[in-house]
């Protein structure tokens, strides 16, 4: 290294220089809005004819600061990077004044401590912006971490996005513009000033810091399985164990420079995962389907997939893709299934020995010409008057599941019309083999007739807590859960 190169080194790295620099460059700033500004005329000519002179002198500096100036970026790095805190403090608010006061006025310049200053500019402030627009590693540890237990049973765990309540989802900033950024591994979403951040799903607030210059930042760990995290925030509303629920106001919207938007990701047992996998980036939607994560080493496995809902595909063979199915009664929700007749009780249960029959379903009451509902989402197959079954419905269901409904006093549905559990499908009565007003209630699976019990409990109304394997040649077994 020449002595000229080792006191250019000597003089970026020495503190007591520095300071002085900024002061002499402060003073010469004060110079210049008083001394130039007053006399652009008079400067504009000697600028201008400046213009060879720069060209001559100034230029070919440039060769000279690829050679000496950018080799020591490593050095730069090492050494300069660590004074960021004080260059933002004490330089970086002067950017724009210098930018403005100086950049324009570069030709005129030929003060030496004046160039070095440029060059510190031009290649020392980008180097160091790069690195401070990072999180460090200690700060990427406290976000993207392990979930506790989430793979403890199993080395995959599914999410079933279909059919989503309202109440438990929430586009982050519903009326922001969004798009994928940092290799499609974020969402940056823009918005106006003031604008409310929402939490995605329910969950737990697992981190809420300031992270500069990143503003504040919040990662919920959400019942699901997944962690969301929202970057940038102006203010966090939340703090460390605190329970959210889906659309909660959890910050306010910040951003960077003039730009306001909140940096959005999806991890899953910290790492992070393509946002756009789950929802809409431009409708604001989850996508209607169930995915399925798997664990392969450090790695997180993504797999999406439509199931097809075998309770709704009421003329589709149940059994396409395999000879057994399983049916987790407890996966139902309130809204795919209804006790047939709310508020009865049994009088009559099943295989009552009758003599020379069994009772082959189970016979509710509660009074004359009260509402029979649909058990599940179906397909009417038969609807009349049937024998001792008096006014008989048969509703086809999926999973091989067929319900009857007998005695009612009227059917209130037709063969062909598709119902929807909890449906009024006819009125309690005692028409056929029957002695009083009730409702008698049979299960069928592929032809096969089983007790009902299977499904309900009657004295609760509520679906069994089991799940039913059902295999393609009628045979039904239930565990419970």
């Amino acid at each position: 290294m020449t002595n000229e190169q080792t006191k250019q080194t000597n003089f970026m790295t020495n503190e007591h220089t520095k300071q002085t620099t900024f002061k002499t460059v402060c003073s010469y700033v004060t110079y210049v809005k008083k001394n130039i500004r007053s006399s652009v005329t008079y400067v504009s000519n000697p600028i201008r004819s400046f213009v060879p002179y720069v060209k001559k002198n100034i230029c070919p500096f440039v060769p000279y600061v690829k050679k000496n100036i950018c080799p020591s970026v490593p050095y730069i790095k090492k050494n300069i990077c660590s004074f960021v805190p004080y260059v933002k403090k004490n330089i970086c608010p002067s950017v724009t004044y210098v930018k403005k006061n100086i950049c324009s006025f570069v030709p005129y310049v030929s003060n030496p401590i004046c160039l070095v200053c440029l060059a510190c500019l031009l290649f020392v402030c980008p180097v160091c912006s790069q690195s401070i627009h990072e999180f460090t590693p200690a700060e990427q540890q406290s976000i993207s971490v392990p979930t506790p237990g989430l793979f403890d049973r199993s080395d995959a765990f599914s999410i079933d996005f279909t059919d989503v309540p309202k109440d438990e989802y929430s586009f982050p900033l519903p009326v922001g513009k969004a798009e994928l950024v940092n290799n499609n591994s974020e969402l940056e979403i823009s918005t106006t000033k003031g604008d409310a951040v929402k939490a995605m799903f329910p969950g737990v607030v697992r981190l809420s810091k300031h992270n500069a210059p990143f503003g504040n930042v919040i990662v919920i760990r959400h019942d699901n399985g997944l962690e969301t995290v929202y970057g940038y925030n102006a203010q966090n509303l939340v703090h460390v164990g605190d329970k959210v629920k889906a659309g909660q106001t959890i910050a306010i919207v910040g951003g960077e420079g003039l730009k306001t938007f909140c940096n959005f990701a999806i991890m899953v047992n910290g790492r992070r995962i393509t946002p756009s996998i789950i929802l809409e980036v431009n409708g604001h939607k989850l996508h209607q389907q169930t995915i399925t994560f798997r664990r392969n080493g450090h790695r997180i496995e993504v797999k999406t997939h439509r199931v097809r809902d075998n309770m709704t595909d009421f003329k589709a063979d149940p059994f396409a893709n395999g000879n057994t199915i399983k049916w987790n009664l407890a996966d139902m929700k309130s809204s795919q299934w209804s006790y047939p007749l709310p508020g009865a009780h049994v009088i009559s249960p099943y295989g009552n020995n009758r003599g020379s029959h069994t009772h082959s379903g189970v016979d509710i009451k509660t009074k004359a010409n009260d509402n029979v509902l649909a058990a599940f989402d179906g397909e009417v197959i038969e609807s009349g008057y049937n024998g001792g079954y008096g006014n008989c419905i048969k509703i086809q269901h999926g999973n091989g599941l067929v319900t009857l409904y007998g005695h009612q006093s009227k059917n209130l549905v037709k063969v062909g019309q598709k119902v929807k559990a909890g449906q009024i499908i006819g009125l309690a009565g005692r028409t056929g083999r029957a002695t009083t007003e009730h409702v008698h209630f049979e299960i069928f699976f592929c032809g096969r007739r089983y007790n009902p019990n299977i499904l309900f409990n009657h004295d609760s109304h509520k679906l069994q807590n089991a799940t039913l394997t059902i295999q393609k040649n009628g045979s039904v077994t239930s565990r419970k859960n």
